[in-house]
């Protein structure tokens, strides 16, 4: 089962080569690399070329950010299952693809979808936050929950079938696909219990208050709650919660 591992990029010098790493370390090597590049200016390409993958596309050109660059690669992947891993974010072991492809093997599933941890920008061990999302209940995402993005596995024919991110919709793009896909459309899922991300800390959607701010505003939008007051307290003060719960539960 082809596994097709998209990874959007700009200027990624400082952190590609560690994802790259996490990639070369996976035990299971039926997968494919798709670089999507903002035509990056510094040594990020260079980089890229310097690693020996068998199977590796990169499509460099101008986009409208990160969810279209995603929409290429997802349009450009041959394979069955489709792996968002962003350039500054590293598989967490050599067990993950292993994983992710034994459980959809085993289950009739068109998502699998586990933990991450934040990880300090500088020290890949250093953790912050440990993202346990559990399973998905319905209206879950009335209270602030969602999956982590990155630890997110999905079927390309799923993709094709219910339509990709929608960029218009800014940096909450991930999570209305998310909604979209498990509340809306009630897509078969599984939770798997196992860390399959480090993500380094300070994205583009908690780099500043502000974009917490355009984030969280967006997604109360396409929740429809954004006008009534009760539900939209309700949906910051659980998500809170849930922050605060990731930040003490670290360990």
């Amino acid at each position: 089962m082809l596994v097709s591992v998209i990874i959007p990029c700009n200027n990624s010098e400082s952190t590609i080569s560690d994802c790259l790493n996490s990639i070369k370390k996976q035990k299971y090597k039926d997968y494919e690399i798709k670089i999507i590049d903002k035509m990056s200016s510094d040594k990020t390409i260079s980089l890229i070329k310097n690693f020996d993958f068998e199977n590796i596309d990169i499509i460099s050109e101008a986009d409208n950010g990160i969810y279209d660059a995603l929409n290429k690669g997802i349009f450009h992947a041959n394979g069955k299952i489709i792996s968002v891993l962003h350039s500054d974010d590293v598989f967490f072991d050599e067990n993950v693809l292993s994983e992710v492809v034994d459980t959809f093997n085993k289950n009739n599933v068109e998502i699998v979808y586990g933990n991450l941890i934040y990880v300090s920008r500088n020290n890949l061990n250093k953790i912050i936050r440990f993202w346990r999302p559990g399973k998905f209940l319905n209206q879950s995402f009335l209270k602030g929950w969602s999956p982590p993005h990155p630890s997110f596995f999905v079927k390309k024919d799923t993709y094709i079938k219910f339509g990709p991110y929608k960029p218009e919709i800014g940096n909450s793009a991930d999570i209305e696909l998310m909604y979209r896909y498990l509340e809306i459309l009630k897509i078969k899922n599984i939770f798997v219990d196992k860390i399959f991300i480090k993500m380094r800390y300070g994205g583009v959607s908690n780099n500043s208050l502000k974009n917490i701010i355009k984030q969280n505003y967006s997604i109360l939008k396409f929740l429809k709650i954004h006008r009534n007051v009760y539900k939209s307290i309700k949906f910051i003060f659980f998500k809170f919660l849930n922050r605060l719960n990731q930040i003490l539960n670290k360990k």
